[in-house]
């Protein structure tokens, strides 16, 4: 009952640039699930409103971290009119190597333990060592969907799970079902990139042999 009551209250209080910075964001999601590129144009109107939203609120790092993705959304749609070497129109999918991924993971993870312990010591944060993995997980992300890296959407999904959580935890219950409602976006969302993927790749493999017939 409380909960319900508190995710009530909540949403009276949110105001409509709220509404509409929740609705660009679910967007986003939704139009990079089909690589459609409109998807920065909702990313880095969400962004704006929430830098201005974060601010009005003292909430420093996080109006600074939405300035960070207004310049993601620039390079974003600049990036993925770029051509591919499959691709020949746009930016196409691709995978990165374990390697990459090991060396991606242990940087968010350093960062994360870099930061988390200032903020334990310098500051009276809560949950300082998942909040930072959640900030420098969702920093090195954007960067991943930028590059249209398969993987990003699994980033998400444990990026967006932890942030969940922690909302939840600190009383944010509205903000917190969002979140739950991104994982199910990032699951379609890995899902039909992985389609694509593969479409992609067999495209790739089928284009010499439709351009020469005669090879064997």
């Amino acid at each position: 009952m409380e909960v319900s009551t508190a995710v009530e209250q909540a949403w009276l209080a949110m105001s409509w640039w709220e509404v509409a910075a929740v609705l660009l964001g679910l967007a986003y999601l939704i139009l990079a699930m089909f690589e459609h590129i409109s998807c920065w144009y909702a990313a880095f109107f969400s962004t704006a409103i929430y830098t201005f939203l974060f601010w009005d609120v003292n909430l420093l790092m996080d109006s600074a971290l939405q300035i960070y993705y207004m310049a993601m959304a620039v390079y974003g749609w600049w990036q993925w009119q770029q051509p591919g070497d499959s691709n020949k129109t746009n930016l196409a999918i691709s995978q990165w190597g374990w390697k990459t991924h090991c060396a991606v993971i242990g940087l968010i993870v350093g960062l994360s333990l870099a930061s988390g312990y200032l903020l334990d010591k310098n500051t009276q944060a809560e949950w300082v060592y998942l909040d930072s993995f959640t900030t420098w997980g969702a920093v090195i992300t954007t960067y991943m969907v930028t590059k249209k890296v398969l993987e990003n959407w699994l980033y998400w999904l444990v990026i967006d799970a932890i942030a969940a959580y922690l909302y939840f935890d600190r009383g944010l219950y509205l903000t917190s079902l969002l979140f739950y409602l991104y994982l199910v976006i990032v699951i379609f969302g890995y899902l039909q990139w992985r389609k694509l993927y593969r479409q992609q790749k067999f495209t790739t493999a089928v284009a010499p042999l439709a351009e020469n017939p005669g090879i064997s």
